[in-house]
Parts: structure tokens; sequence; C-alpha cells
């Protein structure tokens, strides 16, 4: 077995607790009960409450805070203890966690139970008088997160207790721990096309109207369309068709409807709004019905301060400079966005949502010292 450093063991232990937590979004109950027991035991004050109804909702979320003396800094730590369902073929139960060499396996162990026991361990070793430290954990972040940040921000508005900065704890290491931060992410926008034609015998065409006939043509045209170039932060804006269908069992039927999904991954040169009219527009000329959900809009934590002194404390560290990126998917930043300044920064991405999901064990005490040297100077900042 591995021998972790006396200094990491109770991040290890807190990771393997929280894996062992089974916890497929949305989660609630036992994990969250795991996590407020350490958040308690090193003085913070939880609040853990349910939002939202079905089919999105119940959510359950956790705000904890301590705080440092009137008027003090404000740094936020963010992320979710909800993970993905964990499919078949693990070498290991997934949710028993098992160290293997220099590996902890187990769903969650990268994204984000690992994190999240890392930030915890680092909020033990910040001096409480060097300011205010929060916990902003949702159960719902990889599912619709309707009711899950989103609710904690209107959570920490009512109670006044917005943070000036914050860091979330999402794998957005590529290679090697400490080699990419987020510092925004492009926006993403589904959005569903329905076309209505009229039902008929394949070899009576003039008395039938093919809906697959105009939805082949309307995204054809709509796969043409080059977006954007991109820009100095961010990559050129792309649109992918994710489903197309046409319930339709007989052979020698032209169907009565046809439908289509796309998915749009978009830059600041956009927002979700102006893309769903553009959309819905083509859509029109082609006789298709058009609906849109707006999953986040792009952003930008610009270079600065902030970013700075996250690439600082990984330099000290882990003894390189950090690459400032907006690539990848979403994340829960798209909302945090509204409170602070947010960047995003974690564990090595290599194995999240796949079978045998591992982090190594090393990173982990890395990481909590990472995020230890990011909260200090946070609250020192300014």
């Amino acid at each position: 077995m591995s021998q972790v450093p006396e200094a990491a063991q109770d991040v290890v232990a807190l990771a393997e607790a929280l894996i062992a937590c089974p916890s497929v979004t949305p989660a609630a109950g036992l994990v969250f009960d795991c996590l407020e027991a350490r958040l308690t035991a090193i003085g913070f004050a939880v609040h853990r409450f349910i939002a939202g109804e079905p089919p999105d909702g119940p959510v359950e979320n956790l705000f904890a805070i301590r705080r440092g003396a009137p008027g003090s800094r404000h740094f936020a730590f963010a992320g979710h203890v909800d993970v993905v369902p964990p499919g078949e073929g693990w070498t290991s139960a997934p949710f028993a966690p098992e160290r293997r060499g220099e590996l902890l396996y187990g769903r969650g162990a990268v994204d984000m139970k690992g994190a999240i026991a890392a930030m915890v361990g680092a909020a033990a070793l910040v001096p409480p008088d060097a300011g205010t430290i929060s916990f902003i954990i949702t159960g719902d972040e990889e599912g619709p997160a309707r009711f899950g940040t989103r609710a904690l921000i209107e959570h920490m508005k009512a109670r006044g207790e917005l943070p000036d900065m914050c860091l979330v704890g999402e794998p957005t290491s590529v290679s090697r721990l400490g080699d990419t931060i987020k510092i925004g992410r492009r926006g993403s926008v589904n959005i569903w096309l329905e076309v209505e034609g009229r039902e008929g015998h394949v070899a009576y065409p003039h008395l039938a109207d093919n809906p697959l006939t105009r939805l082949v043509a309307l995204l054809g045209e709509l796969c043409a369309l080059r977006l954007d170039e991109g820009s100095e932060w961010f990559q050129p804006s792309n649109l992918e068709v994710t489903e197309i269908t046409a319930p339709n069992p007989a052979t020698n039927v032209i169907p009565a409807k046809a439908a289509a999904r796309i998915s749009i991954r978009f830059n600041a040169h956009h927002t979700g709004g102006e893309l769903v009219e553009r959309i819905a527009a083509i859509a029109a000329r082609h006789g298709a019905g058009a609906r849109a959900v707006i999953s986040g809009e792009a952003f930008l934590t610009a270079p600065g301060a902030f970013s700075a002194l996250v690439q600082e404390a990984i330099a000290e560290e882990c003894g390189m400079v950090p690459e400032l990126s907006t690539s990848g998917g979403t994340s829960d930043a798209r909302f945090l966005k509204e409170l602070c300044p947010v960047i995003e920064f974690g564990l090595n991405n290599a194995t999240m949502h796949k079978r045998d999901e591992a982090v190594a064990l090393a990173d982990l005490g890395a990481l909590a010292r990472i995020y230890r040297r990011i909260a200090v100077e946070a609250l020192r900042s300014g």
C-alpha cells in the first residue's frame, strides 16, 4: 500500500469517506452528512436546504461559512458532490474507495470529491483571523442544474454573504496537476427542431409531404454555418447535430413528423438568445419549429490579480506556471460569475466520467496545499 504523507492523510480519508457515499445526481443525504460533519469540526456554520420541485428537483444544497473579522475579505470554495452514474465494468466497486499503488479509485475521485476534500483540508489550515471562507456545494451539477448553484446564489444574496473571489474545484489539469486553470467558459445552448409533414405511401409522394426532406435541408444549412473565428481567449463556436428522429416502423410510409436536436457551444461573440433567434429564423424558412434551452452564457474572468495569485500558488507547489484556458464544457462557474471573479482549478481530468475513475494520492495532498496558498493570498489581497 502506498504511504501517504501525514499532512495529507486527513484529505485522503475525507476523499474516501465522500466516495463511499453513493451520490448519483441529484445527490442528497449521506454525502452531505459526511461533509457537514467535517466542516463543523473545523469551525464552519453549515446551512443545508432543499430547492425545487419535480421534474428537476428537489435538490439538496449546502452553504457553509467561517466568518473572519468584520470587513475582512471573503473567499469561497465551490463545487458539487453529485456524480454521474458509474456504469458497468469497474475493477472494484465504484462506491467502495480502494487504494491501489499510488492511486485512489472510486466514482467522484476526480470529479470532484477529491477536490472538495482538498478544499476542506486547505480551509482547516487557514487561520480563522485571516478572513471569511465559505463553501458553496450543490448536489446537482451533473444534472439539469436548475435548483443547485443558482439556488445557492439566491440563498447567499438573501443572507448578504457575497464572496470577493471564488474558486471552483473542477478537474482542469490535463497532463499533470497544475498545468491548466480555467478563466472562463463558452456558453451552451440546445435547440430542438421539429418539422411537420403529411404521411403517405412512398409510391405516391405527390400525395404526401416528406418532413425529412426539409429537415435534411435545414440541417445542411445549419452545419454549413461558420459562427465566428474565435478570439484571443476563446476557440471558435461550434454547432453540432446531436439527434435525428422520425418514428416510422414501416419501410413504405413517408413519416408525418421529423425532429432533430442541435447543440451549440459559443464564445463571447454571441449570447444564447441571439443564437436562438438566428437558428429559429433559419428553421422557419424550412417550415420547422425551434425550441431552445440555454444552459449558460460565455464568460471570461479577465487575466489579472486573481489569476496571477492562482498561477503563483501553483508554481510554488508544482514548479510550473499553468496555462490560462477557456476550453472544455460548462461548469457551475457560469452561474457563480454573477457574484464575483471566478476561476476553476482542480485535479487531472483524464479519468473523469470513466470507469475506474482515479486520483493520484500525492495530488490530493498537493492540491490541498495549493488551495491553502490561494485562500491565504486571496484573503490578504485588496
